[in-house]
């Protein structure tokens, strides 16, 4: 791991070091604005010489590189600072703990998950606790994970492992689930608008009064557990969805759009 953590802080240092030269300001003209931009460029560098941001960022990853799971919560810390002290940086925070949360819980996996996930509940809460525009989580193991009335909304997470995961109320629109396994998942009232579940399971879910309106479900395993009052309008199927066997899906919906 510690290796993987260093080839990705070798491209972060340098996405990071850009960040920080580019100016914020809008000059009027272009003679102000190169000075602007020599002049941000020179205060951005003296931090990067200063270690002010950097070093913390390579620090950070040192942490999260250790056998400890106390440093390893350490480093996790460290990027949350990094990311409220500049909001530029959120990005490169965002790809850093999704890339460590692939590395401590990879999905798919033949191993049980460990008991001691303090460090992967806390990346998880960093990465949700603010909106994020593209979360990307997929191939993780998530299993049992606390999402419910979270803003979700363009995450990805293809090929995860969802199962048991409360997601109550959780916005998903837009979301990439496809072949992600949603067994057994808590997902009553939850907000799937558009999303993509193509091929994903849900053996066993209970999406009462969840809102899956224009949906790709084609190929999905729908035996839910209970389908009560969700909303199936505009939903994609095909011949490879599977419903549960007592359930009519025009009965619900009579718009849903078969290939």
């Amino acid at each position: 791991m510690n290796k993987r953590m260093s080839r990705l802080g070798a491209v972060a240092l340098v996405v990071l070091g850009v960040a920080l030269v580019v100016p914020q300001a809008s000059p009027r003209s272009m003679v102000f604005g190169g000075l602007l931009v020599a002049a941000g460029a020179a205060l951005a560098w003296r931090q990067v010489r200063d270690g002010q941001f950097v070093d913390r960022y390579r620090r950070a990853l040192d942490h999260l590189g250790s056998d400890v799971a106390e440093e390893r919560l350490d480093g996790l810390r460290l990027l949350e600072e990094i990311a409220t002290d500049s909001a530029r940086t959120r990005p490169l925070v965002d790809d850093t703990v999704a890339d460590f949360l692939r590395e401590r819980s990879p999905w798919p996996t033949e191993e049980q998950p460990s008991a001691e996930r303090r460090d992967v509940e806390a990346a998880l809460a960093l990465l949700t606790r603010w909106p994020t525009v593209g979360l990307d989580l997929s191939h993780v193991d998530l299993r049992g994970a606390e999402l419910g009335k979270l803003e979700l909304a363009g995450a990805v997470l293809r090929r995860s492992n969802l199962t048991g995961a409360r997601l109550l109320g959780t916005c998903l629109d837009g979301c990439v689930l496809d072949a992600s396994e949603l067994r057994d998942a808590d997902l009553r009232g939850a907000s799937l608008r558009n999303a993509s579940l193509r091929v994903a399971c849900l053996e066993g879910a209970d999406l009462r009064a969840a809102d899956l309106t224009d949906a790709d479900l084609r190929g999905a395993d729908m035996r839910a557990v209970n389908l009560d009052k969700a909303a199936l309008t505009g939903a994609r199927v095909n011949r490879g969805t599977l419903w549960p066997p007592d359930f009519t899906p025009a009965r619900v919906s009579a718009s849903l759009f078969s290939d």
